[in-house]
């Protein structure tokens, strides 16, 4: 279900795909984070990573009662602090909607699929 935005002028409807690619951008710009894995359930244990061209793939948007709920579902690098790559996707990404957007997000839920070196 697009997210819909009313102002003086009108209404501004985004969709749920348009949504999910700013996260999934947003989020690929966090220090520790290798990319974006799919929802689908793992396969052997080895999470997919997905690339620029689909990152909607890796990404959930939901609205439930008026709110808007973002899953993203990420690869981290290896030795970095999983909890501050987490928190500093959420931020960002909350930062990313609100700003550019001008959408409120209330739940930003990360989803550690796996770690990578990164290269």
């Amino acid at each position: 279900m697009p997210v819909q935005i009313k102002s003086d002028l009108g209404s501004v409807h985004i969709s749920n795909d348009v949504i999910a690619v700013l996260a999934g951008s947003a989020a690929l710009d966090c220090y520790g984070l290798v990319g974006m894995a799919s929802r689908k359930q793992l396969k052997d244990g080895i999470a997919e990573l997905l690339g620029r061209e689909n990152l909607s793939r890796g990404v959930e948007v939901r609205t439930e009662q008026e709110q808007v709920h973002i899953d993203l579902y990420i690869v981290v690098s290896y030795g970095t602090k999983i909890s501050e790559v987490a928190h500093n996707v959420q931020s960002k990404v909350k930062y990313v909607m609100n700003e550019i957007v001008g959408l409120r997000v209330d739940f930003v839920n990360i989803i550690v699929q796996g770690v990578r070196v990164s290269r």
